[in-house]
């Protein structure tokens, strides 16, 4: 197999397991609502995003979906600039393609984005406090970028170490 392959391997899969986990949600959960699951620590929720992460650009989905596409067509064109020779780096290029069409989807279909995993705590006085909520996609994005950083890491710490016994 590829790497083009194993790439978009990762990413249909990614696609998938986002797209059924929200249409679950939307079909469990009436839109803006939540059920907790452990309170004062975990809910689904079922809530819409307009805007990219943490609300930032509220309103501006369709702005967004533009930016969406755009990033695709860069990061695939400049795709062999990211280590794709690697099997971590194909799942995590894989991943960030994944969750990029997964809330691309969302928005070209619905008008937002659907999210519905939400971390938060109670403060003293009661007042709800947390994580901004999250899906799949999200997650994907964040894990496939971790990944790379994870990646060039190890690539700058390797590259030091034989530096290092090279001098």
């Amino acid at each position: 197999m590829t790497a083009n392959a194993r790439m978009g391997l990762v990413a249909g899969a990614t696609i998938v397991l986002d797209q059924l986990t929200k249409l679950f949600v939307a079909r469990m959960l009436e839109f803006r609502s939540e059920r907790i699951i452990l309170d004062g620590f975990f809910k689904f929720v079922h809530w819409g995003n307009t805007g990219a992460a943490w609300s930032m650009f509220y309103g501006h989905s369709g702005v967004l979906a533009l930016v969406s596409v755009a990033a695709l067509g860069v990061l695939f064109y400049y795709r062999h600039y990211f280590d794709t020779s690697s099997l971590m780096g194909q799942i995590a290029l894989g991943l960030v393609f994944g969750g990029i069409v997964g809330n691309l989807i969302d928005r070209l279909r619905i008008g937002h984005v659907i999210d519905f995993i939400r971390f938060y705590a109670y403060e003293r006085t009661g007042q709800e406090v947390g994580f901004p909520a999250f899906n799949v996609a999200d997650s994907a994005i964040c894990t496939g970028v971790g990944l790379f950083l994870l990646i060039s890491w190890r690539t700058e710490n390797a590259r030091q170490t034989s530096g290092a016994t090279n001098s």
